[in-house]
């Protein structure tokens, strides 16, 4: 969505194709008029993910976590492309699920969290590629490579 005084509002939902992770992002940047080739911005994302198989301390865990993330953004454009970097932190929690359900170990922490991406808008249309890093081997299952298509309005 595009505002008036020039701040862009973007959000999309995430589901892994693995299906472990769902959860949404929730964008906000704008452009300011004296850098014209400068985007600047914060994101949002809630993260959610079921049964996930993982290692720790040399032991296999099934593990259910949530996580609640923000980022501050920024990129530069060069016409129509477009690179930009992100940078912050997310708060997780995490359920490990023994097999025989005699023992839940609770975990939570606090992880940064990086990323670059690329951006090509034409004809109204806006296509990204993005990495997403979490600094927890924890939540590695959250290392993403996203590609999306916006249609802003």
């Amino acid at each position: 969505m595009h505002l008036d005084n020039g701040v862009m509002i973007d959000g999309q939902d995430l589901e892994t194709q693995d299906g472990y992770t769902s959860g949404f992002r929730l964008t906000a940047g704008f452009s300011p008029l004296r850098l014209p080739f400068l985007d600047l911005g914060a994101e949002v994302s809630y993260r959610e993910s079921d049964e996930v198989p993982t290692r720790s301390g040399g032991q296999a865990l099934i593990l259910d976590t949530i996580s609640l993330g923000g980022s501050l953004v920024a990129g530069l454009r060069f016409g129509q492309w477009g690179l930009y970097a992100k940078s912050g932190f997310a708060e997780w929690e995490g359920d490990p699920i023994v097999p025989n359900d005699t023992l839940a170990l609770d975990t939570a922490g606090t992880t940064r969290v990086q990323g670059f991406g690329i951006r090509l808008q034409f004809n109204g249309l806006v296509s990204r590629v993005e990495y997403e890093e979490f600094n927890e081997p924890s939540m590695a299952h959250l290392n993403l490579v996203t590609a999306s298509i916006h249609i802003p309005f």
